[in-house]
This record gives C-alpha cells, sequence and structure tokens, in this order.
C-alpha cells in the first residue's frame, strides 16, 4: 500500500489536513523581512477566496503530493527513519511537491490563485525545504510503518 493510500484512507484523514494547515500558518509565521510579509499577504488573500478553501485545497492536493513523495518515503522506510530521511532529502522532497504544485496550478481557472503562485514560485523551493521536516513529522504521526 502505497503513502498516499495509508495516509488517505484511514480514519485521520481530517486530521491530517488540520494538521497540514497548521503546519503551513507555523512556517508563515516564522518568515519575516519584506518577504515575509509578501507571503502573509497572499497567503490572506488565498485564504479570502471562499471559507474552507486552504482546508480543501489541502485535502485535494495531498493524496496527489504524498504518491509523489512515496518512492522517497520508501527509501526512508528501508533504511529504518522515514521522517529523518525525507528531512536529509529535503531538496527532492521540495521538487516532488512543487512537481504537483506546478501542474495543478497550470490548470486552474482561479486568476487570483495562478497569480500569487507564479509571482512566488521562485522563492518557493526554498520555502518548500524549510517545511520538510514538520510535514514529515505529520506524515510520521499517521504513516503506519
Amino acid at each position: 500500500m502505497g503513502l498516499s493510500e495509508e495516509i488517505m484512507n484511514s480514519s485521520h484523514k481530517d486530521l491530517i489536513v488540520q494538521d497540514c494547515c497548521t503546519m503551513i500558518d507555523v512556517q508563515l509565521a516564522s518568515k519575516s523581512g519584506m518577504s515575509g510579509i509578501a507571503l502573509k499577504a497572499a497567503f490572506a488573500a488565498l485564504k479570502g477566496i471562499q471559507p474552507g478553501y486552504i482546508p480543501n485545497v489541502i485535502e485535494s492536493l495531498l493524496p496527489v503530493c504524498l504518491t509523489a513523495i512515496d518512492p522517497i518515503w520508501s527509501e526512508g522506510v528501508q533504511h529504518g527513519e522515514p521522517v529523518k530521511y525525507l528531512t536529509a532529502n529535503s531538496n527532492r522532497t521540495a521538487n516532488a511537491l512543487l512537481s504537483v504544485t506546478d501542474a495543478r496550478v497550470k490548470n486552474t481557472k482561479r486568476q487570483l490563485v495562478r497569480g500569487t503562485y507564479e509571482k512566488f514560485r521562485n522563492s518557493a523551493e526554498k520555502h518548500v525545504q524549510e517545511a520538510v521536516p514538520d510535514l514529515a513529522q505529520v506524515i510520521g504521526k499517521y504513516a503506519n510503518n
């Protein structure tokens, strides 16, 4: 069973979505300077699209994202420490996750989403890499290794 099926078919699906939302909020809160202000403003605009927009997006992206990082997670399981392995391979993990969001944004009909994503895409890899340890902890909390 792949990571996506394991986590998304569990009774914890709502909890993992909630934990991912919390993780994103914590990551955003840690950003400072002009880029941090810009990221926070952009995220606030996305949250304003409709109530529950961010959790709904996370719920729809999570299965595809988990499938994208499943090979890296599986390597970590073979090494006995999937959370640490995902963290140690944050560059690969970030690129796998960004390949999912790149494809999804390409097909979105929401101009606000596309424009916001395109504006921040060049710096996204750095921010996603920084979030990988927290994401790995969330996944590790729910995965049955």
